[in-house]
């Protein structure tokens, strides 16, 4: 249980008459060993809570316990856990039967259900699941089950009493309003984190959902996204310590747009590395102004992601604690970090640094050690990964295009890409979307070579639609009279995805000459201009401010690639377009110099 679920429910239990035996390290194996407990249960006229917490039952203490509940219909907070210590595994679904047939029995409208810490398993789910589809669970709205052992079987069984429970109670006319699930530490893997999420499709009341160190890697993590996405009241996503990678991440960063009411978000320790980050900063930016807690430690960031993330922060005037801990920054970048934020309105919630990692071990090493980052019983996630997409690999960060089929269902893309760009833009260039009337031997194109490479003129067409840099004398060879209206003719033929694509990639072309050609330079910042504002209209601009900082070399990508471009002219050419008054808008301009000003330290 976090700390601000468990300081609010004890706030709630202090006000409530509560019978507490809580650490008294009992053990009570009979009706005469436990007669403490029931005499007081028995001796008050209004009991609200037990909390047995820190004691160990046995079968008939229990069935005692059980028979002294059955007086108290007022009955709501059921604080069990750490209950079952050195019990067999047989006893314990027989005591979980007996308190829950007590409190059948009394009718009680229960509303936290604490059984935290007990060795519970599938073995200890049977003992559960008549009592989690009686009327008492009806009114359930606190359930937590951390550390209970329950993996992938006993997450299947908790996710078919809980269906089953929210269709009795919907039938009844009593629809249940679960808010707050935490069952961390259960080794869930990927089976139970699906069934699971079934679960929170049907509920969409959850405000906290807490699931931490389940063994749960992306193909869990992408039906367990779905289902966030239909509860838009959450407040606190903690899945610290499970793999996502990548693929997890792009999943979870969608969510957070149907989550705008979140609070609390902790993906410490997922091996999120630097394309993770930059996912997550792009998703967080603009909304989220409730957001108080922010845990991206141990996820193998680089310092360009690390930015990315204090910068999407800069808005979030609530936020109390950032966790960067344990990411590969650096200590001079740890240090640019500090003084980045000290520019923002709450400084102090950065959290110390204290594990840093030189960003050259951000990078796999290849060897032998690297099957030290496997998660221990991963048996079941090979097998399914295989029918996923292969064999898994948990330092697998890329997107990779299939060699058979596209997205798009296009056989060999990577072979007919004309741009084969990193992660941003993961599309094929001449594709469905290309306007129906374009006709490509109109244009002169060659469809299997760079023709502009090999000689010193090139149409409109050629020069816009090139792979490669074009030379300043193809530049100047360009026939029209007004030559920005003739490539936005060009671009205009295209798109979605290809125009944005050929906005940048014609822009970074005149940018590349734009130290040698101050026609070229003129061009380029009109193009830059037209790049941003096709972004903002179409609200792209954190995904084309991202892949242009890669493409100029100011932000790293864990897709290395070096770029055909001349970057110093085409950073030449940015910095031209920024002291433009009406380029794009202040967030752009303020990040361009943010990645800029790093190059002057």
């Amino acid at each position: 249980m976090d700390s601000f679920s468990f300081a609010s429910m004890s706030a709630q239990v202090s006000e409530e008459q509560c019978i507490s035996f809580q650490d008294k390290a009992e053990t009570w194996d009979d009706a005469e060993q436990v007669k403490a407990v029931v005499d007081a249960l028995n001796g008050a006229t209004t009991v609200h809570a037990l909390n047995l917490d820190g004691n160990t039952l046995g079968v008939e203490a229990a069935q005692a316990i059980g028979e002294a509940l059955k007086r108290h219909p007022e009955f709501r907070k059921a604080l069990w856990k750490n209950l079952f210590t050195r019990r067999l595994k047989s006893e314990i679904p027989l005591a979980l039967k007996h308190l829950g047939a007590g409190l059948i029995a009394a009718g009680a409208k229960l509303t936290v259900l604490d059984l935290s810490d007990n060795a519970l398993g599938p073995n200890g789910m049977t003992g559960l699941e008549e009592f989690l589809r009686s009327p008492v669970c009806y009114s359930l709205q606190e359930l937590y089950l951390n550390n209970c052992g329950l993996g992938p079987e006993g997450g299947r069984m908790l996710s078919v009493a809980l269906i089953d429970l929210y269709e009795n109670a919907k039938a009844a006319g009593k629809p249940l309003q679960l808010r707050i699930f935490v069952a961390g530490r259960n080794r869930l893997e990927n089976e139970g984190a699906k069934a699971l999420s079934k679960t929170f499709k049907r509920l969409q009341t959850l405000e906290e959902i807490t699931m931490p160190q389940n063994s749960i890697y992306h193909v869990g993590v992408a039906d367990l996204a779905e289902s966030f996405k239909l509860n838009p009241h959450l407040r606190v996503l903690n899945m610290n310590d499970n793999t996502l990678t990548i693929k997890g991440a792009s999943k979870i960063a969608d969510v957070f747009v149907h989550t705008p009411l979140l609070r609390e978000i902790n993906f410490g320790d997922c091996l999120l590395k630097t394309d993770g980050a930059y996912l997550f900063a792009e998703a967080l930016e603009k909304n989220h102004e409730h957001l108080e807690v922010l845990d991206m430690g141990f996820n193998d960031i680089n310092y360009d992601g690390g930015l990315v993330l204090v910068t999407a922060m800069q808005n979030k005037p609530k936020l109390r604690s950032l966790n960067l801990d344990g990411n590969c920054f650096g200590h001079s970048g740890v240090a640019q970090i500090i003084a980045e934020i000290t520019k923002f309105r709450n400084p102090a919630a950065l959290q110390s640094m204290d594990e840093v990692v030189s960003e050259e071990e951000d990078e796999p090493s290849g060897g032998e050690d690297d099957d030290d980052q496997t998660v221990e019983n991963t048996d079941d996630e090979y097998a399914e990964d295989e029918e996923d997409d292969g064999e898994y690999d948990p330092n697998d960060t890329t997107e990779e295009v299939d060699e058979e089929d596209d997205e798009y269902g296009n056989e060999n893309a990577a072979e007919e890409t004309a741009y084969v760009t990193t992660n941003p833009f993961p599309t094929k260039l001449l594709d469905d979307t290309v306007n129906s009337n374009l006709d490509m031997n109109t244009l002169n194109i060659a469809s299997n070579e760079d023709k502009s490479t090999t000689n010193n003129k090139c149409t409109t067409a050629e020069f816009c639609l090139s792979q490669k840099p074009c030379t300043l004398q193809q530049f100047d060879s360009l026939e029209a009279e007004n030559k920005l209206q003739a490539l936005q003719s060009i671009i205009n033929l295209f798109s979605e995805d290809n125009h944005l694509l050929l906005l940048i990639f014609t822009t970074l072309k005149c940018a590349h000459l734009s130290k040698t050609s101050k026609a070229a330079l003129d061009l380029s910042v009109s193009l830059l201009q037209s790049t941003f504002e096709y972004a903002i209209k179409t609200q792209q601009e954190s995904r084309v401010l991202d892949y242009y900082l890669k493409q100029l070399g100011l932000l790293r990508s864990e897709e290395h690639f070096k770029s055909d471009y001349d970057v110093k002219s085409c950073r030449y050419a940015l910095r031209e377009a920024l002291s433009k008054q009406q380029f794009a808008n202040d967030n752009i301009k303020n990040t361009f110099q943010i990645f800029l000003d790093q190059l002057d330290v």
